[in-house]
């Protein structure tokens, strides 16, 4: 009973073995991206994703800067400035063209 138990192992390592080397190629290889996909989303998000970044920057501090008696007496200008100017300003101006 404990032979058929340890040759029934043995042959489930072998197999494993055996089907997880073609995998371990596949897995080193390098993913390869289509330089037309890469180009729209550069123009995508040049023409149409930093213009409203940027017009969220605009916002955002304008709305920082008339809730910001509000957040002081609340204690929390710091916090209201990360989400509402700092987030947007560093999301247009800080990351490469085209990576989300």
């Amino acid at each position: 009973m404990r032979s058929n138990h340890c040759k029934g192992l043995f042959i489930f390592m072998v197999a494993f073995a055996f089907l997880s080397v073609p995998c371990t190629s596949a897995l080193a290889q390098s993913l390869e991206q289509d330089s037309d996909i890469i180009a729209g989303k550069m123009t995508g998000d040049a023409l149409i994703l930093r213009p409203l970044s940027l017009a969220a920057t605009v916002v955002g501090s304008a709305v920082f800067i008339v809730s910001l008696p509000f957040s002081a007496l609340g204690r929390n200008t710091g916090s209201a400035f990360d989400f509402l100017v700092a987030d947007p300003f560093l999301f247009t101006f800080s990351r490469p063209l085209g990576e989300f």
